[in-house]
């Protein structure tokens, strides 16, 4: 850069310390720059036509460079020594002689750097292999030089070149190969898969929760198949608990059990178990297996289990919950003397040993057995809500004084409420909650979400569902809300009879939940939703589907408001005659699944239907798709006789409402409107859809 900006100043150059010698370091240092130099100061002249390309054969722009370099050796010359110019006329004599093919084989530039450079370090004539005459080793070495510069320049390209390449190789990953895997997700979360025996319309253990780590809900089902023996007299039954991927429905793994699944809860990983723990409960065994591997992990032998577990405080100081399970004696009495001896077994969440002895309780009563429940008091005391036909309490300090003999390890499992224990029976452990003539058939906490997987041992979901007011259905017709703080009624609301357990979605926007539920009378299922502050009716809606029951649920979506699920057949216009709808004797019963929301209550999207009989359902969460996954298990009618099979259904509510068709219910749907939205409206809404966990 010094020799270019000294040229540019109509310099000689960069001299040493006497006149007409240039430094040898700034040549060095100049000879890779002094070619591009010499274009920017010689563009002009250089032009842009064929000839001024840089390449080997560039003759002009040589020949140019040379006639500039002897100007500048001129004007250095006059101030040199007379012993010198000799030297100097001789050279310039020579040079003109140069022929244009001779000099077209060697690179300007870096020829006159080397003859200035020698001739400054030695002082001897430039004649012999230096001249510019002949092919000597100066020539051989530009060549060298160029072709490791062409080296260089590849180098240097590829060096560019690959980092270049790569980036573009992750913008096409992220732009096109990362939405298709999403896409390809979202296909594979519907699936179906059929497992087993149907075994009747029983409803089969089932329960929800992320056993392989890929953050969505999987499916854990309780399946029963016959062996395959051909001789009919000799076959029997095969019991497993089977764990099924909720992408692709693939079977993880299956848990031979000698007995029947009644329930299977899944709870979180401890410190000690870092897999997801689930438990299966038969009739006489509680086993824990690890819910990763199905590997079993402990059991406990009881006798006439009939509860499924419920989740408690650390009894023992040990940081991990234990469990409360019921059961009864083998010699159970018959309930003819509205007596029965039930017995409490508490279960350390860490060994899975029993703590203490089963704690029998004496039952007055008659009908199913409720509970028994987890509540905690205003005040933070926890008590045990069970029944038969009646609802009662105990405290739990009670309870573990009478199972070990000794009080609790917590001070926070000593408290006692004063409220409820006001009253409690004079000469009685037991507090009365709900105690008529009625039998209770449902009872279970206001809480939202509980009813869609109720099966689940986590501490986040239990302890909202232990702190709220309860639903309670007796009669099979009348439902009420049940205040926990002094166990009075909220509203009371008459129905024909209720044959399923009610689902609690927020239909109005009060903040309060609110309950949908099915009843049949007189051959027509009514739907209805009734408001959870006041016990009024905010919707309604007939179908034709005497003969099914099935559980309700209720789905939170992003305006705020809930999804109500439900299954029924056609809706009944309330113009037309109800006998003109109702099926005739030995056609199949078509049942479908519909969709309400309160955004728009006039309409119902019918996402699936089919023949087979549902028998019982769940709601998978999708946190990161911001969907939810319908499970069904349903019954599946078999030719020859056979036995029906079970079907395990998961489909993606999101896909589903794209193909849903819109079914209009008219003015019969008491909703209060009479607004009729269209269905450009209707569709675009529920398109933009989307759900969340309650």
């Amino acid at each position: 850069m010094a020799a270019a900006l000294s040229r540019a100043l109509k310099l000689p150059g960069k001299k040493g310390s006497a006149l007409g010698d240039y430094d040898p370091l700034t040549q060095a240092d100049s000879e890779d720059e002094s070619e591009e130099d010499d274009l920017v100061l010689n563009y002009p002249r250089n032009g842009l036509g064929r000839d001024s390309c840089l390449g080997a054969g560039s003759s002009k722009l040589r020949g140019r460079r040379s006639g500039r370099l002897v100007g500048a050796e001129d004007e250095a010359q006059e101030d040199e020594e007379d012993e010198e110019e000799e030297d100097e006329d001789e050279w310039r004599e020579r040079l003109p002689s140069k022929s244009r093919q001779d000099r077209d084989d060697v690179k300007g530039s870096q020829y006159w750097s080397q003859r200035d450079s020698g001739r400054d370090r030695s002082g001897e004539d430039r004649g012999g292999s230096g001249s510019l005459g002949g092919a000597g080793p100066g020539a051989h070495s530009a060549e060298a030089e160029q072709k490791k510069l062409r080296r260089k320049n590849a180098v240097r390209s590829v060096f560019f070149l690959v980092p270049l390449v790569s980036a573009m190789l992750v913008v096409l990953l992220c732009a096109f190969l990362i939405p298709c895997r999403k896409g390809e997700l979202e296909k594979r979360l519907q699936w179906e898969r059929a497992l087993g025996d149907a075994g009747g319309v029983t409803p089969p253990a089932l329960a929800l929760w992320d056993v392989d780590g890929d953050s969505v809900e999987d499916v854990l089902l309780a399946v029963a198949e016959w062996t395959n023996d051909t001789r009919p007299a000799q076959r029997s039954k095969i019991y497993s608990a089977v764990a099924l991927s909720a992408v692709s429905g693939r079977v993880l793994w299956t848990k031979v059990m000698a007995e029947s699944v009644m329930y299977i809860q899944c709870g979180p990983q401890n410190s000690s178990q870092p897999a997801p723990v689930c438990l299966l409960i038969s009739k006489s065994i509680i086993m824990a297996v690890n819910g990763t591997t199905g590997k079993n992990l402990t059991s406990v032998q009881l006798k006439n289990i009939e509860s499924q577990a419920v989740l408690l405080p650390d009894l023992q100081g040990d940081s991990v919950p234990d469990l409360l399970i019921a059961t009864m004696p083998e010699d159970k009495v018959q309930p003819e003397d509205e007596h029965l001896d039930l017995y409490l077994t508490l279960i350390s969440g860490l060994t899975g040993g029993q703590l203490g002895r089963p704690v029998p309780f004496n039952l007055t009563g008659q009908g199913k057995l409720i509970g028994p429940l987890l509540h905690e008091t205003q005040r933070g005391a926890f008590y045990i809500l069970f029944g038969l036909g009646n609802v009662e309490a105990i405290s739990l300090c009670d309870i573990y004084i009478r199972a070990t003999g000794k009080m609790p390890v917590t001070q926070a499992l000593r408290i006692k409420d004063p409220k409820w224990e006001e009253l409690r029976k004079t000469n009685s452990s037991f507090i009365d909650i709900y105690r008529g003539s009625e039998q209770v058939e449902f009872m279970f906490p206001l809480a939202a979400g509980f009813g869609n997987n109720r099966n689940t041992l986590d501490t986040v979901s239990n302890l909202n569902s232990t702190r709220s007011d309860w639903v309670l259905v007796y009669n099979s017709s009348i439902l009420s809300v049940l205040r926990q703080r002094d166990m009075h009624k909220t509203w009371t609301f008459s129905s024909p009879p209720i044959h399923s357990q009610p689902a609690a979605g927020h239909f109005n926007d009060d903040g309060i939940l609110d309950l949908l539920f099915q009843h049949s009378a007189n051959g027509v299922m009514e739907a209805q939703v009734i408001d959870g502050a006041t016990g009024k009716l905010l919707w309604s809606a007939e179908f034709v589907c005497p003969r099914l029951v099935l559980q309700t649920s209720a789905i939170s979506t992003s305006p705020g408001q809930s999804a109500f699920l439900f299954w029924a057949s056609e809706p009944i216009n309330a113009l037309k005659n109800v006998t003109k709808t109702t099926v005739a004797p030995g056609e199949p019963l078509i049942r479908k699944l519909f969709l309400l929301h309160p955004v728009y209550p006039t309409v119902l999207l019918e996402l699936a239907s089919t023949t087979d009989t549902t028998v019982t359902s769940a709601v998978s969460y999708q946190e990161r798709q911001k969907d939810a996954s319908y499970i069904t298990v349903s019954s599946r009618p078999t030719p020859d006789s056979e036995p029906s099979a079970r079907i395990v259904k998961s489909m993606s509510l999101r896909a589903a409402i794209l193909k849903a068709q819109i079914v209009r219910l008219g003015e019969s749907s008491k909703t209060g409107t009479s607004v009729k939205p269209g269905a450009l409206e209707v569709d675009k809404f529920f398109r933009r859809l989307t759900f969340k966990r309650q």
